[in-house]
């Protein structure tokens, strides 16, 4: 779960401090649920790694463009997975409430990285 907290702070200054306020982490999380959703749903449907990022971007994502750098944070997480164990987890749900349950700890390591 360390990864999956240092993969969210490193988000941080790619997508810029307004995507991230305070406010609006139901929102933030639920993108990057998405994101990993699709991501997971994608090496499920054997969609290989190098053409993922071309593959999400062609499906219309539910989430803004800006959070597509999450794509590469997240593709390693799944593609390092077996396919059997991923048919029994859900990540993006996990990374959602991850990111809702460390939303603090995740806002400080962003303003720690962008000083």
């Amino acid at each position: 779960m360390v990864r999956y907290i240092l993969a969210f702070a490193a988000l941080g200054p790619m997508m810029g401090t307004a995507a991230f306020a305070a406010d609006n982490k139901e929102e933030v999380c639920g993108y990057q649920g998405a994101v990993m959703t699709a991501i997971q749903e994608a090496r499920l449907n054997r969609v290989k790694e190098r053409d993922l990022q071309e593959h999400l971007k062609a499906n219309n994502p539910s989430w803004p463009e800006s959070y597509n750098v999450a794509i590469p944070q997240f593709a390693p997480i799944v593609y390092e997975a077996k396919r059997r164990d991923l048919k029994k987890i859900d990540l993006g749900a996990q990374i959602e409430q991850q990111c809702l349950d460390n939303w603090d700890q995740i806002q400080e390591l962003q303003k720690s990285v962008s000083n």
